[in-house]
């Protein structure tokens, strides 16, 4: 293993948040057996003063999990200069079997650990911590897979080799290569666009009607057209977005727009979509929390403020996908 200052805090860290979430845990099963707020007992105060205690360094570790996959993302494309036949993150993360799924695994552990920060913003809202059980199931679902990320990338840091060869984004990302890299790097440019562009507009037209109303079924359709437009814009990454910044229509590689060469872009876009896509997934995820009248109201507020976030980040990673098509000479006509 490197002796690299990201490989080193990404081991750390993954560390720290382990034990304590794993010590979360234990403290949520004792809470699901016992916890009765109608109760005046010594132990029921126990458990509230412990819970406030754990929730808070349970946001902190669980803030590092959402801050890791970035930081694992700029790791991975540090050390390609380190290995042999690798040119950016891609060739990094084939450096061993370990490196795309630890990649896929902190994209998993992104979403739920921001999910369990968001409802436990919701709990602190009500004096009798409504979503306690709720929140606290939640966690207990988080640890295997905090375990299984975590596993997965001590594995892949420890066996990375620099004497092996690996292969790169020119391989991966060929429209002539086989797997999925190939696949999504060979659709056709034009309905590529057209699908996303229908998304974006739909997820836009969703936002705005929860922002001005949240109620179902607008909530629910906001959830979906985020979920939809996540997916099909990493596929645009691939397919389309990322060869008008390389000004090259066979480089399709969805990590190299993170280096230096191509101003850091990578980075806000990618950031960017994270956050909004979020935001406008968790706007029907709490949807059925109105039925608890103590926050309902708060539910209403932060559906409203959280779908204009999700208009803002899907705008903004939206702007920064279409700039160079605007601005630059290059085209794919003929593509």
């Amino acid at each position: 293993m490197f002796l690299h200052p990201g490989i080193i805090a990404l081991t750390i860290g993954s560390g720290i948040v382990l034990l304590l979430i794993l010590s979360a845990a234990l403290l949520g099963i004792r809470i699901l057996r016992r916890w009765d707020i109608k109760s005046s007992s010594e132990e029921q105060l126990s458990l509230e003063r412990k819970t406030y205690l754990v929730s808070i360094l349970v946001q902190y570790a669980l803030s590092f999990e959402i801050l890791s996959v970035f930081l694992f993302i700029y790791t991975a494309d540090d050390i390609h200069t380190l290995l042999v036949g690798a040119m950016c993150a891609t060739g990094s993360l084939n450096a061993n079997s370990y490196g795309f799924p630890t990649l896929y695994a902190k994209i998993v552990t992104f979403f739920v650990s921001a999910s369990w920060i968001a409802i436990n913003y919701l709990d602190n809202k009500a004096e009798d911590y409504p979503l306690i059980t709720i929140k606290y199931k939640l966690l207990i679902g988080i640890v295997p897979i905090v375990l299984a990320e975590s596993a997965l990338q001590l594995q892949y840091f420890l066996n990375i080799n620099p004497n092996v060869i690996t292969s790169c984004c020119g391989t991966m990302f060929s429209e002539e290569g086989k797997g999925i890299g190939s696949s999504l790097a060979s659709l056709p440019i034009l309905p590529t666009k057209i699908t996303f562009y229908s998304l974006l507009t739909i997820l836009l037209v969703n936002g705005i009607a929860v922002s001005r109303t949240p109620i179902k079924p607008f909530t629910y359709l906001l959830s979906i057209s985020s979920l939809l437009f996540f997916i099909v814009s990493i596929i645009s990454i691939i397919t389309f977005i990322s060869l008008y910044f390389y000004q090259l229509p066979t480089h399709h590689c969805p990590f190299d727009i993170l280096q230096k060469e191509y101003y850091y872009v990578g980075y806000p876009l990618y950031i960017s979509l994270f956050s909004g896509i979020f935001f406008g997934m968790m706007v029907g995820f709490i949807e059925p929390f109105k039925k608890i009248s103590l926050l309902r109201e708060t539910i209403l507020q932060t559906q409203h403020r959280w779908s204009l976030y999700a208009i803002i980040g899907a705008v903004i990673f939206a702007l920064i996908s279409t700039a160079p098509m605007v601005l630059l000479p290059f085209t794919l006509e003929g593509y």
